[in-house]
């Protein structure tokens, strides 16, 4: 039943730490928007990473406490105080926005207004992945078609974007990926080579290339596999670390960068928002919500959740089965 303002709730952590142990579902009274504002009903949002981060306090961006989770999400206008948008409008955040909650009051500016007809859980996986995929293709040098890119975390939300990004530019993509399982299921999703995250793939991967080398390779794990992925690329090529999923830090070996000129650079996608001219930002977002709407850029969903069962959607993010994101739909949408 889609909640009233008077049953209105969110999750709140007074501390920070472990996230089951600090989070607590707690009822609220949303404030009246004032000129500028919306209110918005959360029909969506994912449990990313960087919200897990937030409330454990290792994040970029430190709380405020006590406060609410959420980096993205979607949600319906119920109540503006702004000329662009009306009750009804579908909408995601470009900014945090406390969305692990039934409703959120926020400014019209940080609003993204959707295209009708979008699937609300995929809309509410807009804002990270789909962006840092589309980032990481055209934000360091943009590949031409018919060259190649490489990545680990193959199967990750972001490696999964990059391979149908890169299909849809005509770029080829190496992924590797820790499940033999995966090689099928990645190369239907238009994956060109898809290895296993090991040296045996390695040399696979260098044999599926032919003898071409990389203009681009994208980290998300760190260790060994950002050192394969180092190997894949041409002379002056870049290595891009957007992620840590390994916990271990990148040892380049002295002669990858004396004698290949390899860029290494970091990407967080936070600070692209937040820092690009907002053209640019909604000019992104544009064409990233019509290939979100067109089912051409598609993301997996494990399991949605009730705000007050977070100890279940938690859960999920461990489990061996687990297939896809984890969201709540505190809205029952």
């Amino acid at each position: 039943m889609t909640p009233t303002l008077s049953d209105a709730r969110r999750l709140v952590f007074h501390e920070t730490g472990a996230p089951m142990d600090r989070l607590q579902c707690e009822p609220f009274s949303p404030t009246a928007p004032e000129p500028g504002e919306v209110l918005v009903k959360l029909l969506a949002a994912p449990v990313n990473p960087a919200d897990l981060n937030f409330i454990e306090g290792t994040y970029g961006v430190k709380p405020a406490l006590p406060a609410t989770p959420g980096v993205e999400g979607c949600g319906e206008v119920v109540e503006s105080r702004s000329a662009d948008f009306q009750p009804g409008d579908r909408v995601i955040f470009l900014r945090r926005a406390a969305t692990w909650a039934s409703h959120t009051v926020v400014d019209a500016s940080i609003l993204f207004k959707l295209p009708p007809k979008i699937d609300p859980l995929q809309a509410a996986m807009l804002k990270v992945n789909p962006a840092t995929a589309w980032r990481l293709l055209h934000g360091f040098g943009k590949p031409a078609a018919g060259e190649w890119v490489v990545q680990n975390a193959g199967n990750s939300a972001v490696g999964r974007c990059v391979i149908q990004l890169a299909k849809a530019l005509g770029i080829r993509t190496v992924s590797f990926v820790r499940r033999e399982e995966l090689l099928t299921e990645l190369t239907a999703l238009g994956g060109d080579v898809v290895v296993m995250d090991n040296d045996e793939g390695l040399a696979a991967a260098k044999q599926a290339m032919g003898g071409a080398v990389a203009a681009l390779a994208f980290n998300a794990v760190g260790g060994d596999s950002a050192l394969r992925l180092m190997n894949l690329l041409r002379e002056g090529g870049t290595h891009i670390t957007f992620g840590a999923m390994a916990k271990r830090p990148l040892t380049v070996p002295n002669g990858l960068l004396i004698f290949r000129d390899l860029k290494l650079c970091g990407l967080w996608v936070t600070r692209w928002i937040e820092n690009a001219p907002d053209a640019e930002v909604r000019s992104v977002y544009q064409d990233l919500a019509e290939r979100v709407a067109a089912g051409s850029l598609l993301q997996p969903v494990d399991s949605t959740h009730a705000l007050e069962n977070f100890a279940a959607a938690l859960g999920r993010l461990t489990a061996e089965d687990r297939a896809g994101k984890v969201l709540f739909a505190p809205s029952g949408s």
